[in-house]
């Protein structure tokens, strides 16, 4: 009998293979994946927008892609922006897969887009283990969420390669304690850079649309430990997830288990797009 942990195993080790094979067809294209990943409420959409609002002045083409449960508020929203937008309702999964989002892409991804930015549903748990085929990973915290969220969600702080504080306009009011923060964050993941953002006031406005732009460019990213210690040589152990960011080895990962990926070689993402 498939022990809970083996099933586990197996499909993350698919979702790996899958998501490898989507970050390759990503780099033919010069499109750079951002995964964002956070608690609901977070002010994570508000963020995003004014970040997509930024690059939609500066010229740079960019996309966005949004999941939920239910509802495309999220998508309406982002929309304001003026650059292409995605809604994908799960329908009750509490995380995006590499095969969802590859789907979701296919056909529809604009030809051109540098920067294609995926708000994951709202979860700092089940998102935290499925590598999406992103090549920059960014953990949201708003202000009013606590100083020990890094401790209480150790792998979603842990595999950030990104960390974004949001809210700082109401960080005194509600007594946030910035410097026990970072202590938790380096914790967790000794070395992650935190930016501190407020989308109402415009404050760090623009920095994840810059070091996303460094990551386009060739940037190196920040290695989490997690990530690179999972089984010493960077692959899965449950923990997190293997070929992720940063850890493009140029094979696929079968792990022994027999499982096909259900796209096969799949076929690359086309370039035409919806209007």
């Amino acid at each position: 009998m498939c022990r809970a942990t083996d099933l586990r195993t197996a499909v993350l080790a698919k979702n790996d293979r899958s998501a490898h094979r989507l970050r390759a067809e990503l780099a033919a294209r010069a499109t750079v994946l951002v995964n964002l990943l956070s608690s609901p409420g977070s002010g994570k959409t508000a963020l995003l927008e004014a970040e997509l609002a930024l690059a939609r002045r500066r010229g740079i083409p960019v996309a966005a892609l949004t999941a939920d449960l239910a509802t495309e508020n999220d998508a309406t929203r982002l929309a304001r922006a003026g650059v292409p937008v995605k809604q994908v309702l799960t329908d009750g999964l509490c995380h995006l897969e590499s095969d969802m989002l590859r789907d979701h892409l296919d056909g529809w991804l604009p030809a051109g887009t540098r920067l294609l930015f995926v708000e994951n549903v709202g979860n700092l748990v089940c998102p935290a283990s499925y590598d999406l085929g992103e090549s920059l990973r960014v953990v949201l915290a708003s202000v009013t969420e606590g100083e020990d969220k890094p401790l209480k969600y150790p792998t979603a702080f842990g595999l950030a390669q990104l960390v974004v504080v949001t809210k700082q306009d109401i960080a005194a009011a509600v007594e946030f304690d910035q410097e026990a923060f970072l202590t938790n964050v380096r914790q967790v993941n000794p070395g992650v850079e935190v930016v501190h953002t407020s989308a109402r006031r415009g404050e760090g406005v623009g920095r994840l649309l810059d070091r996303a732009l460094a990551v386009s460019h060739g940037a190196a990213v920040h290695q989490p430990v997690m990530a690179t210690a999972l089984d010493g040589h960077g692959h899965r152990d449950g923990r997190g997830h293997g070929d992720g960011p940063g850890h493009d080895h140029g094979h696929d990962h079968d792990h022994g288990h027999g499982h096909e990926d259900s796209h096969g070689d799949g076929h690359p993402l086309t370039h035409e797009h919806a209007h």
